[in-house]
């Protein structure tokens, strides 16, 4: 599920009713993390700085500049220094979903809004949380995200967790975070995800074509197209779980139907993947098993696409009239057709 290891929002506003174990783990973790950013121009310079780092760098800063540049995203401090964490990820994310239900459940913070996830800078406490959630009934789903935004607040870092992805992954994953601070839909989170998915998919496209690298290009296609297949096939397993749901039959009739379509939804992966020529991104997925909330956490990030590309075809490609439309919506409180 590439898109949605990519991001979580800002997990530093937190309400009254939040526990303070989550309040001092979330502001800990964010001031933690900041602590460790160091200028990109001064590691640069420093003699000390690993020659694999000092390339990777050099790279972060002209896909930042293209960024702001090319892709009209914002003109700031974030992405210009560099932390390393000495951990796989930034942040673990929770998401969950009742046992008969595809919405999913939220968290809700005060200036974030509500979100379809909680965020975690322990790997540790987002196990302990999603135990809780999975006494109460839920379906669960525990997953690592290389980087977060802040929605502009904070001057954001580039961080170890994903220096060194390949150069497309890389830049899409900046872009994707740089959307965030462009536009932000309180408490829909699909539509803030499925935006900066969108930006960052026409992004990486933009930045390989302008470098004439046509069989990265080409990859990179080719990825886009594996994704919007996989998206499809979630999409149909969500249609025929809802109608499943709506139908009320005794618990025990629900629990078996909703293990058959599981079942089948792995069957039918494994056959779309063998058309995919090896390409196997996807198994993580089905490592353990997939459920409610495995589905609602990857329409967050990929239910919307389609309609946000849609809408920057309408504007004829130009990002600035897209990005107006997009915050007419947000403000609206409406979403893409």
């Amino acid at each position: 599920m590439r898109a949605f290891l990519l991001t979580a929002a800002s997990v530093l506003a937190l309400s009254g009713c939040e526990t303070l174990s989550y309040y001092a783990q979330a502001v800990g973790g964010h001031l933690d993390l900041l602590g460790r950013a160091r200028p990109v121009g001064e590691l640069l310079a420093d003699p000390q700085t690993p020659q694999a780092l000092r390339e990777r760098l050099a790279l972060a800063r002209a896909v930042r500049e293209f960024a702001s540049r090319e892709l009209k995203l914002p003109d700031n401090a974030s992405y210009r220094s560099y932390a390393d964490l000495g951990r796989p990820y930034a942040v673990w994310n929770v998401a969950a979903a009742p046992e008969f239900s595809l919405e999913p459940v939220r968290s809700c913070f005060p200036v974030a809004g509500c979100v379809a996830y909680r965020g975690f800078f322990a790997q540790g406490d987002a196990q302990r949380h999603a135990q809780a959630l999975r006494a109460r009934g839920n379906d669960v789903f525990v997953y690592g995200v290389p980087a977060y935004s802040t929605l502009g607040r904070f001057d954001d870092p580039l961080l170890s967790t994903f220096i060194a992805y390949p150069e497309a992954e890389f830049a899409r994953l900046v872009f994707h975070e740089l959307a965030h601070q462009l536009v932000y839909a309180r408490d829909d989170s699909t539509f803030n995800e499925s935006f900066a998915a969108a930006v960052e998919r026409e992004g990486v496209r933009r930045w390989l074509a302008a470098g004439n690298r046509a069989a990265e290009l080409r990859a990179t296609l080719d990825a886009q197209r594996r994704a919007e297949e996989f998206a499809r096939l979630l999409e149909v397993a969500r249609e025929r779980l809802a109608r499943l749901y709506l139908l009320r039959l005794a618990p025990e009739a629900t629990r078996e139907r909703k293990r058959r379509e599981f079942a089948a939804l792995k069957e039918h992966y494994l056959a779309l993947k063998g058309g995919w020529g090896g390409y196997s991104g996807y198994d993580r997925m089905f490592g353990a098993e997939p459920n409610n909330a495995v589905l609602a956490s990857f329409a967050t990030y990929a239910e919307l696409v389609p309609a946000f590309e849609r809408l920057l075809a309408a504007e004829g490609g130009d990002l600035e009239r897209f990005y107006a439309r997009v915050r007419e919506l947000a403000r609206a409180g409406a979403r893409p057709n």
